[in-house]
């Protein structure tokens, strides 16, 4: 619901600017609040999650979120209903902070690999499925069940966390100060505003002075954070090599999946000429080829080096995205489906052993904080994505603009698949074998 939900209003979003009467660049802000206030917040969560138990974050974060989702649906203004957005998103950076984290606590080290790959494949899929759902429920029904139907699913996921989450003790004790917690919102919540900001056409003045304010903030936060004994920003994880490359990798993947999952609608409707809904299903090979890759990566990474696993992943997802850049616009669907399909394959093989990597290069004790990390370059890299495709689409029509942006996301793939190949000459411990040492 967390991940579905940043990308499930894009559809919508034409409806919603008639409904309510604003301009499209204040309706952006729908889908702005909600990813600003998960970055903000997201590794805030991590840490108190290493001290209270991820059990309880998590299932504090449900709890917002759902009560949140009920009041989106019920939401009578546009003010009422961005407010109910950004209480959503504490809800959603409770429960990305601590994802993967339970995940290490829940499966032995000896299958760890096979439990990130069915929460890679959750991640990935909904995060590519959002425009088919959306399409789907608005084909049928109205907006406010976008966000209704996260009302009964919500009850569920408590009712399963409660009964069934393991409980964590934390292994250090550790302080989350009031001034670090103020530093990371404002840093975090000053980028991403200058960033969209800047690629929604807001007032330039606006923008240069919270850009301004993200250098001179981000510094002193940083400088505090390289010097503290337990970071909030898990700075002291960036020093263990393959865990730095491993982040940056994961940046740059979901960045060219951004690039493709917001230029391709333009794509099919300007120069295709197909109808959202039928967009909606074109997309839909994506999140169908991660969920039969993401299971066989996850027992491929026990056999074979992750960073292998991963260049092959990413070039597997380039050769989609070239395949892309590359089809006539006189292509029927069949030509549509296998090359999207590639993409979705290319993108699952990757995913699991790049988090499985990422986890597994931090000690135990700091699974929130990288828990915390891994949902950052997720959302750092969407974030990027989606400003380059707005900065594009801003200097040229969006049917060139939407080739180019499939050509700059297969290059960005090109680099993260040599990325992760350069991960074979680091230190990497298979939690399989630690487990039989």
């Amino acid at each position: 619901m967390s991940v579905l939900d940043g990308t499930l209003v894009n559809v919508a979003l034409p409806s919603l600017t008639k409904e309510f009467d604003v301009e499209p660049n204040t309706a952006i802000w729908l889908i702005n609040s909600y990813q600003m206030v998960i970055m903000m917040f997201l590794l805030v969560f991590a840490a108190f999650g290493d001290i209270i138990g991820y059990r309880k974050v998590f299932l504090y974060g449900v709890t917002v979120f759902t009560i949140a989702s009920a009041l989106c649906a019920l939401s009578q203004n546009f003010e009422m209903l961005v407010c109910s957005r950004v209480l959503q998103g504490l809800g959603a950076a409770c429960v990305m902070s601590v994802n993967t984290a339970l995940v290490r606590l829940i499966y032995p080290p000896e299958v760890l690999g096979r439990g990130m790959s069915i929460n890679a494949m959750a991640v990935a899929v909904s995060s590519a499925a959002g425009p088919s759902i959306a399409g789907l429920i608005l084909s049928a029904l109205s907006w406010h069940w976008l966000f209704a139907i996260n009302i009964p699913l919500g009850i569920i996921s408590f009712w399963i966390g409660y009964k069934r989450l393991p409980r964590n003790v934390s292994l250090k004790k550790k302080n989350v100060g009031f001034w670090g917690c103020l530093g990371n919102v404002l840093t975090f919540g000053l980028m991403i505003y200058a960033l969209e900001g800047f690629a929604h056409h807001e007032s330039r003045v606006l923008i240069s002075v919270a850009f301004v304010a993200f250098l001179v903030i981000g510094y002193f936060y940083l400088r505090s954070q390289l010097n503290a004994s337990t970071p909030l920003l898990p700075v002291d994880l960036l020093k263990i090599p393959i865990f730095a490359r491993s982040i940056m990798t994961s940046v740059s993947s979901f960045m060219a999946q951004m690039l493709a999952m917001v230029s391709l609608p333009f794509f099919f409707q300007d120069a295709m000429h197909f109808t959202p809904v039928e967009i909606g299903v074109l997309l839909t090979p994506w999140p169908i080829a991660t969920m039969l890759t993401a299971p066989i990566a996850g027992r491929l990474v026990e056999r074979y080096h992750p960073g292998i696993l991963g260049a092959i992943g990413m070039g597997i997802f380039s050769a989609g995205l070239f395949l892309l850049y590359f089809m006539p616009e006189g292509s029927d669907v069949a030509d549509i489906f296998w090359r999207v399909m590639i993409c979705g394959a290319g993108f699952g093989l990757f995913q699991t052993p790049n988090n499985l990597t990422i986890m597994s290069s931090a000690p135990m004790e700091r699974s929130g904080g990288a828990s915390g990390m891994l949902g950052m370059a997720r959302l750092c890299g969407q974030t990027l994505g989606t400003t380059a495709v707005a900065i594009v689409f801003a200097v040229m029509p969006h049917t060139a603009g939407a080739r180019l942006c499939l050509l700059f996301g297969a290059v960005v793939a090109l680099i993260a698949g040599t990325a992760s190949i350069s991960r074979v000459t680091q230190k990497f411990v298979n939690p399989r074998n630690r487990s039989r040492q």
